[in-house]
C-alpha cells in the first residue's frame, strides 16, 4: 500500500487537552489496521515489525521484534505492566430488544465499576448513548448491571439528548466470583478492524500474573519466554508493576481516567538503581509509564504504592523517571501520543510516524511496535 502521501501534521485544540497541548493528527489507512493476530498471518510472536526511533534527532531503524536485545544494554531497565486481559465483554439485551453489549472496564471503590454500553453494527460495535440512569441491564445466568450515574461529573444532571454519555458508574451482580463468570460468560473486547473473534488467550502476556484488565496491555504481547531468556541472560533488568487498563476511547479520543495500578518495592529499588547509574529505565507500554510516574516524586525518585491514578502526561507535566518507551502504533490525535510527545519531542514524533505510515507498519493490539530510546545518556 502506498502511504507516502499521508500527510502529518499538529492537530488544532481537542476537548481533552487541558494543557493546551495539540497531539499529532494524521490520517490512518485501513489498510494498516491489524485486524488479526500475527500468528495468524503465519508469524511468531516476536517476528511483528520493530521502528527503532533515537530521540530527538533523525536516526530511525527498521528491524524486527526478535532483535530487541540489540537494542538495549546490561544494566537497562525494561519494566512490564504483568495485568493480564479479561474476558471483559457480555451479551445483554434492553427492555425494547435492543441487543447491546456491556464492557466492563475499571473495578471502583465500594465495589462499583466503571462499564461502557454498546451497540453492534454492520462495522462493529459503537458507544450506545441512550441509556438511562436507573436501568437495569441483564447480564447471563441472571446477572444483571445497573446503571447508576455518567462517570464523568459534568454529564450528569443532563438527560442524553444534551449529553453523550459513554461510561457509566454502575453496580455488576453476577452469581460467581467474578473472573470465573467472565471466563464461561464473557469474551474479550474487540473493535470493528479486528474482523473475527479470538480466544483469550491471543490476549495475553507471557508474564502475565494477575488478570484484571479490560483490554490487553499490548506492547508487552510480542515477548516470548525465549527472548524474556535472552534480556536477563544479556544482563538486561525485568522490573514488574501492575496497572488494570480500562476501556479504549476511539471514538472520543477522551483523556485517560482512573486505572487500579500497583507498584512493588522491588521494581521501584531496580527503577532507582538503573537512574543512579546512569543506564536507561524503558517502560514496555504507555500503562507502565502512568503507573511508575505516578508514585515519582518531583526528583524522579519511585516510591512502591498503589491505588487508583489519574495522571494525565503532557508537555506541561514532563516525565520524571522513564526515558525510555516500547509501545504500538497510536490512533490519531490520542492522549498516548501527548505522553510520547513528552518524551520524544513533536518533531522526532512526526518523522517517525510519517516514516510508520510510508513504511507499511501496522497499529493497533495485534500490530508492529515502536521503541524510543533517548541518542545519549
Amino acid at each position: 500500500m502506498n502511504t507516502r502521501s499521508t500527510d502529518l501534521h499538529q492537530a488544532g485544540p481537542t476537548l481533552w487537552l487541558d494543557a493546551g497541548i495539540a497531539p499529532l493528527d494524521f490520517q490512518l489507512p485501513k489498510g494498516l489496521e491489524a485486524g488479526e493476530p500475527p500468528e495468524a498471518r503465519g508469524l511468531r510472536r516476536d517476528q511483528v515489525r520493530l521502528l527503532v526511533s533515537y530521540f530527538p534527532g533523525p536516526c530511525l531503524l527498521h528491524t524486527q521484534f526478535q532483535s530487541l536485545p540489540d537494542y538495549v544494554c546490561p544494566g537497562d531497565v525494561l519494566v512490564v505492566n504483568t495485568s493480564g486481559t479479561l474476558n471483559a465483554a457480555l451479551h445483554t439485551i434492553r427492555a425494547d430488544g435492543t441487543p447491546l453489549e456491556l464492557h466492563l472496564s475499571t473495578h471502583l471503590p465500594g465495589d462499583l465499576w466503571v462499564v461502557e454500553v454498546r451497540q453492534a453494527t454492520q462495522d462493529g460495535t459503537l458507544p450506545f448513548y441512550s441509556a438511562q440512569a436507573g436501568e437495569r441491564l441483564p447480564l447471563p445466568e441472571g446477572g444483571q448491571v445497573t446503571l447508576l450515574l455518567p462517570y464523568r461529573p459534568d454529564q450528569r444532571g443532563h438527560d442524553n439528548s444534551q449529553a453523550r454519555i459513554r461510561l457509566w458508574i454502575g453496580i455488576l451482580e453476577v452469581p460467581t466470583p467474578l473472573e470465573e463468570y467472565l471466563d464461561r460468560c464473557g469474551f474479550p473486547i474487540r473493535y470493528k478492524y479486528v474482523r473475527q473473534e479470538w480466544p483469550l488467550s491471543y490476549y495475553q502476556t507471557v508474564y502475565t500474573t494477575e488478570r484484571g484488565s479490560a483490554e490487553m496491555p499490548s506492547a508487552g504481547r510480542a515477548f516470548t519466554p525465549e527472548l524474556v531468556t535472552r534480556l536477563v541472560a544479556n544482563g538486561i533488568q525485568i522490573a514488574p508493576l501492575l496497572l488494570h487498563t480500562g476501556v479504549a476511547s476511539l471514538e472520543e479520543h477522551e483523556p485517560p481516567y482512573e486505572e487500579y495500578y500497583r507498584v512493588p518495592a522491588g521494581t521501584a529499588q531496580l527503577v532507582n538503581q538503573a537512574r543512579s547509574t546512569h543506564h536507561r529505565v524503558i517502560a514496555v507500554g504507555t500503562t507502565s509509564v502512568r503507573a511508575l510516574e505516578t508514585v515519582a516524586d518531583a526528583q524522579g525518585v519511585v516510591h512502591p504504592g498503589e491505588g487508583l491514578t489519574d495522571l494525565v502526561i503532557t508537555p506541561e507535566r514532563g516525565l520524571r523517571t522513564v526515558n525510555g518507551l516500547l509501545t504500538g502504533f497510536h490512533e490519531p490525535k490520542s492522549s498516548h501520543l501527548a505522553m510520547l510527545m513528552t518524551l520524544a519531542g513533536f518533531e522526532h514524533l512526526k518523522r517517525a510516524y510519517q516514516e510508520a505510515l510510508h513504511g507499511g507498519y501496522l497499529w493497533h493490539e495485534f500490530g508492529d511496535l515502536h521503541l524510543l530510546l533517548p541518542e545519549s545518556m
